[in-house]
């Protein structure tokens, strides 16, 4: 895993190292602009082999001096490099102002002209003027500019960031201002540590490709640093989570039971079914009402069947201690799942439960009731229309217009609606967000190099459920069950590609699971 961090955590880290005498600002500001020169001659080596022609965008703080910097180094290069500054000179912070008169001794530095900043021909653009502690949205003639700079990229020089797209909130993934308050870029170099926003709700639409670049600051240990489930979280699933070894037998991997809904209503169950089977539970029961009994005896082989027609027959099904894990939701109707949830949550031997669809939409009049239900067994899977059932006002923040920074964001969202239920919560998407009542918080990306588009199809999200309820049968904790869950669930969209549908889900898992040397 990756460790994510929002401005004010990364602020803080350069402050401690600054204030213990490890590293000088000045020095911090030359390993930045050092860092962006050397990501664009790697991303780009036909710019490293001759000369060419930057235009570098100052702005008013820190993230100007870094441009600067940048300027000075592709000068020495032997480029043909032309800086803009947007504010007044006199007032840039004390290590932007060396740097400006470092420039100075080099080059001349323009005031900034919307007309001459858009009339320019160059190999690369650089923008360098508001980065990721920016707060307020940005001045129309600076994103007007710069938007248009980034759409003739294709046929000009292509436009780079220097910590963020200026505009971009980049502890939410979101602009600030209204939807043009930001600018895109083809390739955004960040420092240290990735930032929140660039995996979250638009910030993959404006970071086209994010870079991060070491500058020398060690590890750290940040409290409450959000986590990225990336290609390094393999390591884990391999290692702590799905290995069945030694002597054992079915039960030793615990036995899920998913309940499904009535006649013509039991697909989504069995998906979820299928899913909880194939990350390895030793047994998986589906749990039918009377009239769906025909049915779902006539579609399944390796499950197993239980009429559960009612709580009473759910109560005495719970009384089998081998029993460990439930998902009620996926296709359930809510009159059968407002019958039946309070049973699976309040059963007296607490096995831990998973509940999607149905489950939380049949609570959505009374969210409040599903609350004083719920302990720390439980995990939640709203998608979005269900989480603003459950959690109206927090959805309300979170959709409101971001005027200011650091915006609202879907892990702030994501971290109070699990404080409010006592419960992990997953919050479904291509940025799918997980989060525990104690804070802890992890975001699972299916953007860029890991992007699964094909996940936007019908019952995707039940075999999601059907991973986690699987992966607490095995006696994986909530927190960790939904992180990897979500995290194969995206693998095996990947491993199959276009034309997935749910039904390949689960049977892609064998396949991921080879890959990781299982």
């Amino acid at each position: 895993m990756t460790e994510l961090l929002t401005a004010a955590q990364m602020r803080a880290i350069e402050r401690a190292a600054i204030e213990s005498g490890e590293v000088t600002g000045l020095e911090l500001m030359e390993r930045a602009g050092r860092g962006v020169v050397e990501v664009v001659f790697e991303e780009w080596p036909e710019l490293a082999k001759a000369p060419h022609r930057a235009v570098v965008l100052c702005g008013p703080g820190n993230n100007g001096g870094d441009g600067f910097v940048v300027a000075r180094l592709l000068k020495d290069w032997g480029w043909e490099v032309e800086v803009f500054l947007y504010g007044d000179p006199a007032k840039l912070p004390a290590d932007a102002r060396a740097n400006y008169e470092r420039w100075g001794e080099m080059g001349e530095v323009q005031a900034w002209d919307e007309s001459r900043v858009t009339g320019q021909d160059a190999d690369l653009f650089v923008d360098a003027v508001f980065g990721a502690g920016l707060t307020r949205a940005i001045p129309d003639e600076v994103g007007e500019a710069l938007a248009a700079l980034y759409m003739r990229g294709a046929s000009f020089g292509r436009l780079v960031s220097v910590d963020a797209p200026s505009g971009l909130c980049m502890d939410s993934g979101r602009p600030l201002g209204d939807v043009h308050g930001a600018v895109w870029s083809w390739l955004n170099v960040s420092f240290h540590r990735a930032r929140i926003g660039q995996y979250l709700d638009e910030g993959p639409l404006f970071c086209t490709r994010n870079v991060v670049k070491d500058i020398g600051l060690g590890m750290d240990e940040t409290e409450l640093a959000v986590t990225l489930l990336d290609e390094r979280y393999a390591q884990d699933v391999g290692s702590l989570l799905l290995t069945k070894v030694g002597p054992a037998h079915k039960y030793t991997h615990g036995h899920a039971l998913i309940l499904s809904g009535g006649a013509g209503r039991t697909g989504a169950a069995r998906l979820a079914a299928r899913g909880a089977l194939r990350v390895g539970a030793g047994l998986v029961t589906l749990g039918v009402p009377g009239s769906a009994q025909m049915e779902v005896a006539c579609q399944i082989t390796a499950l197993m069947l239980r009429r559960v027609e009612d709580g009473e027959a759910l109560a005495e099904a719970l009384e089998d201690e081998r029993l460990n894990a439930l998902c009620l939701g996926p296709g359930m109707g809510m009159e059968r799942a407002r019958n039946l949830v309070p049973v699976a949550v309040r059963a007296q031997r607490a096995p831990y439960v998973v509940l999607d669809a149905d489950a939380l939409t049949a609570f959505a009049d009374d969210p409040e009731a599903l609350f004083a239900l719920l302990h720390d067994k439980c995990v939640l899977t709203p998608h979005g229309g269900e989480f603003a059932r459950l959690f109206p006002d927090i959805a309300e923040k979170l959709h409101a217009p971001a005027v200011k920074g650091p915006a609202y964001s879907k892990v702030d969202a994501t971290r109070e609606a699990a404080k409010r239920a006592g419960c992990v919560v997953l919050f479904k998407g291509p940025d799918t967000v997980i989060a525990a009542p104690d804070g802890r918080c992890s975001i699972n990306s299916a953007r860029y190099e890991r992007a699964a588009p094909w996940l936007a199809t019908a019952g995707a999200g039940d075999v999601l459920a059907g991973f986690i309820t699987g992966l607490l049968a095995r006696g994986v904790g909530p927190m960790q069950a939904a992180e990897t869950a979500a995290w194969l669930h995206v693998e095996a969209a990947r491993a199959f590609g276009s034309g997935l549908i749910a039904e390949d889900l689960p049977e892609m898992l064998p396949t991921v699971l080879r890959d990781l040397g299982l």
